[in-house]
């Protein structure tokens, strides 16, 4: 496996992009506008100045990288010849849908190909394709070439050839991969997306405030960051979107969401990416300053 392309330039897709890149694989970058795509390479490139300037690679290592990585607004001129194509789209079933309907018209009929969803079904993915056996889910965890986790999910169909052929290539990445099984939420985000909106609805009640709850938990429970400032870190949005696919597989009222969270991502206060959630990010990237509505 040599050629690799991945769709979505953004935070998770511009990180993927670059760990399969700094390991030497050729990278096919696709999105639908080439501002996103210059975005997303700004990025990439700042994250490897941060490495250089850590002394974790060299600046050779830095340019070679960079030269790996191609650039394209065409799934299909993208992804021919490609051995894998891993999808990181909006976290949307239908969007998702459509692309996987598109990459099973376009591409070799050997591609696998991989999603990075975080809660929605493989099976569910794998079904709009003529190749269900060749549909996985690797879902990577942000920032993706700091992380080492891979949960890699099998499908209903995934064949046992095209598991170990994923596992061996995250390792080949220095991921550690993690098999789980195809339930809403796989397990990371099933364990801690109900501690992040029970964070949530414990300031909700006015139990306590933003600082105070992430404050409680980093220190109580040896957490890096709190739930509250993890949660802008991930996106509002991106919380929400999976709480409601979690509620709607399981049917189950635990996984349902804050009203505290909807209206916060109505209102479009979802995070760092927005410059406000449960902090304000207007001068600085930090969690430093609880925002206005919480004071």
């Amino acid at each position: 496996m040599k050629n690799i392309a991945v769709i979505g330039a953004g935070t998770m897709g511009n990180g993927i992009a670059h760990t399969f890149a700094q390991f030497n694989y050729k990278v096919h970058l696709i999105d639908v506008s080439q501002e996103a795509l210059d975005k997303g390479m700004a990025t990439i490139s700042k994250n490897l100045d941060r490495m250089v300037a850590k002394e974790k690679i060299a600046e050779a290592d830095k340019i070679q990288t960079l030269a790996n990585i191609s650039t394209f607004t065409s799934i299909k001129n993208a992804t021919q010849n490609v051995d894998l194509v891993v999808e990181a789209a909006t976290e949307n079933l239908a969007l998702k849908s459509k692309i996987f309907k598109e990459l099973d018209e376009v591409c070799n009929e050997n591609t696998i190909l991989a999603t990075n969803t975080s809660s929605i079904s493989i099976t569910q993915i794998a079904a709009v394709t003529n190749r269900p056996e060749k549909v996985i889910g690797m879902h990577f965890m942000n920032p993706v070439p700091i992380m080492k986790l891979v949960e890699i999910i099998r499908g209903y169909n995934t064949s046992n050839k095209v598991t170990n052929t994923i596992v061996d290539l995250s390792k080949k990445v220095n991921k550690i991969p993690v098999e789980v099984n195809d339930y809403p939420g796989f397990v990371a985000n099933r364990i801690l997306m109900p501690m992040i909106n029970e964070s949530i609805e414990t300031l909700y009640n006015q139990v306590a405030g933003v600082k105070e709850i992430d404050t409680v938990m980093m220190l109580g429970m040896a957490h890096p960051m709190g739930p509250l400032q993890l949660a802008d870190f991930i996106g509002l949005d991106v919380c929400l979107s999976i709480l409601n696919v979690m509620h709607d597989g399981f049917k189950n009222p635990k996984y349902a969401p804050c009203p505290l969270l909807v209206n916060m991502v109505m209102a479009g206060k979802l995070g760092v990416k927005s410059g406000e959630g449960f902090y304000d990010y207007s001068e600085s990237k930090k969690a430093e300053t609880v925002a206005k509505m919480f004071r």
